[in-house]
């Protein structure tokens, strides 16, 4: 028998129990489930039973356990028994653990699960239990009376598949047969234009599993509100809990309420301190809230962008007479106030948090991986992704999860708002070819306790901006008339007025008793100021675009557009990752009689759900822009400068218009849960796409761009500073080196949350224009010549193409890197300074003060971007004083060359160092994150990047250069071992 290293004698609190799980399909054991957890309980991974992945599914546990195909890999997933063709009795599977609780006095004990896919009898020492059906909702288990005296406790889960998982049509679609819709479950499993069927449905224990022992009171689902008075000078918190008494006798209780801020590190302050005493009568449930908190001007939460995000702890503690502590919750909460309207000017819902507007650019979120193989670390590096990328809003889809509380913390810590979606999706519900599912999911009732349980595990989280439906569609009227209810708003919520003279004023109900009371719900992603706002189906497009007609009048017509897509292609080493080598050929380019040029993928990527670049009749193709593609490495460069070039046109034609037409935009989307060759930022590896850092440039909060329409010269200032005394600097720069344009405009003062033309670019209206050039546009303070944004650009004439930069790949532009890395353990943090040392062309149009200012390093000044947090460009001396570890030292490596010219799309990879590297082995470390990457310096400018990234048990890590005019790559930093 195996024995979990949990022990919780004498413990109090919760213990995950996340390892030392056996599973084996149900058919295969011929005991049950008293059995199992009695006289006969397995010994082991030994057949039928297998180590399993706990919390995950049983397809995950059978890839972990090579028993399957990887699905994510190639076409193995057509190899992998279907649910519709296997039944659902080949993925009921048994789940088997033990672990060690011995209670002492009057302690009691929890069994909790977060989440089953989709129902499940519980054994537990010989004792049944039954787990109703439901996706998303939790189960709580008293097992107090049936935990064993000797502390030893044999626990077997038998999980069954949804009821409804559907069956897959030969030509595939949005949601299979949208059978999955009669559950209350995920709907994307049945596969999607990005994803391909999930074959068990997720069926398993996907979500966490504890054990939780308090006294004889429990706290159950506190609920955390703020509200603001005298414009956020003034606040309460209001906080109301549900306290269960166990015993047989009344309980006298203390209660406690404890606010602290973090002032550093892990350095806390305590702000209040509430403690009454109350008595809860046995065997019974009582609500209490708590007196109001006071706090004068309080540290407030704020979106990325916009501030910091200053987060509380809130712990509430309750202490039995002649028990002592029975139980402690704890929280991190924002103080923030989110509203959002319908805009007059533009249509659009317009968002405002703690009385500021937000200008939403964010993007469409999934769910972290197809599998949900969830974990803290994976939601981070998601999350900061997001973050880096300076967005501010990520959607959770309606096909996928109600998200984890995992990935809400995050977001919550990095400032990204969220907009939650419940369980409803159009091409699933009343929609789709056959129409299916016209009422929603068989049970109702279901779909209600569900989400109002999901409300509940959510709620006190500060980025939570609002609650949606569903995807493209509303539910069935009887649940959105019953969510509109229990959603509705506090009174307090209802007004924009700051100025009331108290709380009790407003309602007789404090807001924490409402199930949420502080964000608006909207039936459907496409009513309410979303799209059109009637539910027509007007989000979209989702394939390339011309870049330019993103800044055209005639490209969106409504104020916020909640999923527009595009392109996504990963890097060559991802292709080769996630493919045999049947999959690394590059599509065919037929060329079709009216000119244009259609791509013809292998059937893998085709498996993948390859989207072309190019769009007969309407875009030509932008790869071939740059001349046909040699193999997959060289498809996927130009890949990369077209996700660049197309996603950053995305966003800045939006930007264009904040306001005027705009109320914001979320990208079709950011990742895929698998290995999709679509739509994306970043892959499932975790290696990101020039996209990343296209949007990265656009979504800045102050930015200078131009408008590829009307070739003017904007400013974006989206935060709640007014910018003066600030000036910009344009500069043209051709294939040979040269700068035949250069113009500086001086003296601006621009408005807050305000988008300013500036001036026409005069190039390339000039005489004898390049056919090919690239501009550089910097926008600095003018006291201290501190960059404030930076944006490059590579242009052709209107009807031309980027064919001359083919040849301009055999230019050596010479280099200079110095590099500098600290390590904490596994840890790495690089900074790597990289300058074009090719001499500055002495061009009349470049004055003596303008050359010299093409050898500042923008990042070794402080930038203020308005979100609070300081970019200083020392940031290793803040590493220096943060971090106790190895200094690597101080490193040059020069990349000789005898070319004057712009060193051209420059991208680092990590990489480990291996001397027994075989062929065609990925050798990427991965995630990493950069400060910023696929950049460009011009003659004698230079920029610093930072890299941040661990590295596995033993590993040395290398880091490479590559570029454009550096095809084969260069390391430029190899650490010490």
């Amino acid at each position: 028998m195996m024995n979990v290293n949990v022990n919780v004698t004498e413990a109090e609190g919760k213990t995950v129990l996340d390892s030392g799980w056996l599973a084996a399909r149900s058919t295969e054991v011929h005991f049950n489930g008293i059995q199992l957890t009695t006289t006969n309980p397995p010994t082991g991974p030994t057949s039928p039973w297998m180590e399993a992945l706990v919390p995950s599914t049983v397809l995950a546990t059978l890839v972990k356990n090579k028993l399957v195909p990887d699905p994510f890999y190639g076409l193995g997933n057509e190899a992998i028994f279907d649910i519709a063709d296997s039944g659902r009795d080949y993925y009921t599977f048994w789940f088997f653990t033990t672990f060690h609780s011995k209670l002492s006095g009057n302690q009691h004990c929890d069994l909790n699960f977060r989440g089953i896919n989709y129902s499940a009898d519980v054994y537990l020492n010989g004792h049944q239990m039954a787990l109703g059906k439901g996706m998303f909702q939790r189960h709580s288990l008293d097992v107090t009376k049936i935990l064993h005296p000797d502390g030893t406790n044999l626990l077997a889960v038998l999980v069954h598949p949804p009821d409804n998982p559907g069956k897959i049509p030969p030509q595939g679609g949005q949601g299979g047969d949208h059978k999955i819709g009669k559950d209350v479950a995920a709907q994307y499993v049945e596969g999607w234009d990005w994803m391909t069927p999930i074959r068990d449905r997720n069926t398993g224990i996907w979500d966490e599993v504890s054990i939780y022992i308090t006294g004889p009171v429990k706290i159950i689902d506190p609920h955390l509100v703020s509200t603001f008075f005298d414009n956020y000078k003034r606040a309460y918190l209001h906080a109301t809990i549900e306290l269960e008494n166990r015993s047989l006798s009344i309980a006298e209780c203390s209660l406690s309420i404890q606010v602290t801020a973090e002032l550093e590190g892990n350095i806390h302050s305590v702000e209040k301190l509430q403690t009454i005493n109350l008595s809860v009568p046995a065997k019974s449930h009582m609500q209490y809230t708590f007196p109001e908190l006071f706090f004068y001007k309080p540290n407030l939460w704020w979106p990325n962008g916009m501030g910091k995000q200053a987060l509380h702890n809130v712990v509430i503690n309750i202490a039995v007479k002649g028990f002592g502590e029975s139980d402690s919750w704890s929280h991190h909460f924002g103080f923030r106030k989110i509203e959002s309207h319908i805009d007059k000017a533009t249509g659009g819902r317009l968002f405002k948090v703690n009385g500021e507007p937000i200008f939403i650019r964010g993007g469409n979120w999934i769910l972290s991986d197809g599998l949900l193989r969830l974990s803290k670390k994976r939601y981070e590096t998601d999350i900061k992704f997001h973050a880096d990328m300076n967005f501010n809003m990520i959607r959770i889809w309606g096909g996928a999860l109600a998200e984890r509380p995992e990935l809400y913390h995050y977001c919550d810590y990095y400032g990204l708002l969220v907009w939650q979606e419940f369980w409803i999706t159009g091409d699933v519900d009343a929609r789709g070819v056959p129409i299916s599912n016209e009422d929603g999911p068989l049970d109702h009732a279901l779909f209600l306790f569900c989400a109002r349980d999901t409300v509940k595990l959510l709620r006190n989280h500060p980025s939570l901006a609002l609650w949606v439906g569903g995807n493209e569609q509303t539910p069935p009227d009887d649940i959105n008339a019953a969510l509109n209810k229990d959603l509705r708003l506090h009174p307090y919520f209802e007004h924009a007025n700051e100025n009331f003279n108290n709380v009790g004023a407003l309602s007789p109900m404090d807001p924490s008793q409402y199930l949420d009371g502080t964000r608006v719900y909207i039936q459907g992603s496409l009513w309410d100021g979303f799209a059109d706002g009637e539910g027509g189906f007007t989000d979209g497009p989702y394939e390339i675009q011309n870049p330019e007609d993103f800044f055209k009048d005639t490209f969106y017509n409504y104020g916020f557009n909640p999923e527009v897509g595009s392109v996504g292609m990963p890097v060559a080493a991802t292709i080769r990752a996630t493919m045999p080598a049947e999959g690394w050929q590059i599509p065919l380019f037929k060329k079709l009689p009216n000119g244009y040029v259609e791509e013809v993928p292998n059937p893998i990527w085709k498996y993948h759900k390859y989207i072309p670049y190019s769009k007969p009749t309407q875009v030509h193709d932008q790869i071939q822009l740059y001349g046909a593609a040699r193999d997959l490495d060289d498809f996927c460069l130009k890949a990369q400068l077209v996700n660049y070039i197309q996603y950053r046109a995305l966003l800045e034609g939006w930007n264009s218009r904040m306001w005027s037409k705009y109320t914001g935009v979320l990208i079709w989307k950011t990742q895929n849960p698998w290995t999709g060759l679509r739509g994306q930022f970043y892959d499932h590896l975790l290696d990101q796409t020039a996209g990343f850092y296209g949007c990265r440039c656009a979504a800045e909060p102050v930015h200078v761009q131009l408008n590829l329409a009307t070739y003017f010269i904007e400013v974006v200032n989206t935060t709640s500073e007014q910018l003066s005394n600030v000036a910009i600097e344009a500069s043209v720069w051709d294939l040979e080196g040269k700068c035949p344009y250069s113009k500086i405009i001086e003296n601006l003062s621009l408005l807050p949350k305000k988008v300013t033309p500036i001036v026409e670019m005069e190039y390339p209206k000039s005489k004898n224009p390049k056919q090919v050039y690239f501009l550089l546009l910097k926008f600095y303070k003018m006291s201290d010549s501190t960059t404030l944004s930076r944006n490059f650009y590579w242009l052709h004439l209107s009807g031309g193409d980027y064919k001359l930069l083919e040849a301009y790949r055999e230019k050596k532009i010479p280099l200079q890197i110095t590099s500098e890395v600290f390590v904490d353990g596994l840890t790495y943090k690089y900074q790597m300074h990289v300058k074009n040392t090719s001499n500055i062309p002495n061009s009349k149009s470049l004055t003596s003060a303008q050359s010299d200012s093409w050898f500042a390093t923008d990042s070794l000044k402080t930038v203020h971007t308005g979100d609070g947090k300081e970019h200083e460009t020392r940031w290793f001396k803040r590493m220096q004083r943060r971090i106790a570890g190895k200094h690597d030292g101080l490193k040059v490596s020069e990349i000789n060359g005898n070319n004057i010219g712009v060193a051209f799309f420059l991208h680092f990879s990590v990489h480990a160092s291996k001397t027994n590297q075989k062929e065609g082995e990925d050798t990427r470390i991965l995630p990493v994150h950069y400060s910023d990457n696929y950049f460009s310096l011009v003659p004698g400018e230079a920029m610093t990047v930072t890299l941040s990234f661990e590295v596995p048990q033993g590993v040395k890590p290398r880091v490479t250069l590559h570029g454009w005019n550096y095809r084969e790559g260069q390391t430029v930093h190899e650490a010490l071992q």
